[in-house]
């Protein structure tokens, strides 16, 4: 009987010596804040906000009428043969965005949980035709002329062209810049960083 009452006690030792040791490692843990993650220089931050997006991107879609006319050389081929003409329903993609890998380590610069960022300037990257959408309305040939082929392509050149302005004008890189400015403040936050942005030295 006594055996068997030494070796529950054993145990019981046992499993106090268990319990306090998982307290003595837990416990310091537990009372420890779990605050932000610490960024410690600015190559570490610099890292982190190019991974947030190489090309923070805005997308326009839009559409143009592109009327392009081929006259013949000369008033009276001009009279008697008229021109060549082509009617196209342009619908375009105009993209805009910021190039986050175009940030320099001196581009950005830390001061407590202050963040100074000099953002580069937003660009059109990309803008091209959408061939499902786009159709040619009509080609007219001239009497006794032959068509050029080279007009519809010319037409669609000037449809890029005419897309590239209308995005512009409409504001498409001041959306890009916005856009690129809320994923580093997104970012940012989460290091419990305050954002300024200022200009890019020897930006336009």
């Amino acid at each position: 009987m006594w055996k068997t009452r030494l070796a529950i006690f054993g145990l019981l030792v046992l499993l106090a010596i268990l319990i306090g040791l998982v307290i003595l490692i837990l416990l310091p843990r537990l009372k420890a804040p779990q605050g932000p993650p610490t960024i410690r220089d600015t190559a570490t931050l610099l890292k982190q906000v190019q991974t947030v997006s190489q090309l923070v991107t805005v997308k326009y879609i839009l559409e143009k009428v592109v009327v392009l006319e081929d006259p013949p050389k000369g008033a009276l081929a001009q009279f008697i043969s008229g021109d060549n003409r082509v009617v196209m329903v342009a619908r375009g993609i105009v993209k805009a965005g910021v190039d986050l890998e175009k940030l320099r380590p001196g581009d950005l610069k830390l001061s407590g949980t202050n963040l100074i960022v000099a953002l580069p300037q937003p660009e059109i990257t990309d803008v091209y035709l959408d061939d499902k959408e786009t159709m040619v309305l009509e080609r007219k040939t001239g009497l006794f002329r032959k068509f050029d082929e080279r007009l519809e392509q010319t037409a669609r050149q000037q449809a890029i062209d005419e897309l590239r302005r209308a995005a512009k004008y409409g504001g498409i890189l001041d959306e890009a810049d916005t856009m690129a400015r809320e994923q580093i403040r997104h970012l940012a936050a989460t290091f419990c960083l305050n954002v300024e942005f200022t200009k890019q030295t020897g930006a336009q």
